[in-house]
């Protein structure tokens, strides 16, 4: 069966994204060496349900933008590009610069998922990010079930990744690790940003 998807390059840039420090991963962080593995990932599936919400959001907008609008899709290209390339720019500045450490969470476990969630569907990058990444990969005859295979295997890799974060920084030794190479983590994200954006600017898209 031939595909009208690239969902290995969606693959890519869905985890460059989503396993670069970020205020979700930061928190799924801090949860789980202050409050444990079970609150860590009580908030990382609130996040992985935000991720999925927008990721959905996303898919169904873009395909009816780019069934009608071939200008639209121009302009969320060259949105999606500018938008990578100002979170290479950012991660480059915080492996000079270095970043302040997040503040502890006090949340009970009950309420972790909550607040994964809402971290997610209140910070605007998430809505931008997904508009970008499906101009990856896509086109003007993707199917609705080309759609869900995308979201489906987008949201599986989010809540690998996620859940993952809670379950490695419940170690004490893999926490104090990361905060000592997490400059040299921000410099390898920022070459990997920089090169999804060129991509999507330098592509030449069929409509």
């Amino acid at each position: 069966m031939s595909l009208s998807i690239n969902l290995p390059l969606i693959l890519a840039a869905a985890f460059v994204s989503t396993a670069s420090p970020g205020p979700a991963t930061l928190a799924i962080a801090d949860t789980a060496m202050q409050a444990g593995r079970r609150a860590g990932l009580t908030l990382a599936l609130g996040v992985v349900t935000g991720s999925l919400m927008w990721s959905i959001a996303a898919a169904l907008g873009l395909a009816a933008v780019m069934a009608s609008s071939a200008w639209a899709l121009e302009f969320l290209r060259y949105a999606g590009g500018a938008y990578l390339m100002l979170l290479a720019l950012k991660s480059a500045r915080s492996a000079i610069q270095g970043q302040p450490e997040a503040p502890p969470s006090r949340a009970s476990v009950s309420r972790n998922y909550i607040k994964g969630l809402a971290l997610h569907l209140t910070n605007p990058k998430a809505i931008l990010f997904f508009g970008s990444l499906y101009t990856l990969g896509l086109s003007a005859e993707t199917s609705h079930a080309e759609l869900v295979l995308v979201i489906a295997a987008v949201g599986l890799q989010s809540t690998l990744i996620f859940t993952g974060y809670a379950w490695a920084f419940s170690n004490r030794r893999l926490a104090e690790g990361y905060r000592r190479l997490r400059r040299w983590f921000d410099g390898v994200f920022a070459v990997l940003f920089a090169s999804a954006s060129l991509k999507i600017l330098t592509a030449r898209l069929t409509p």
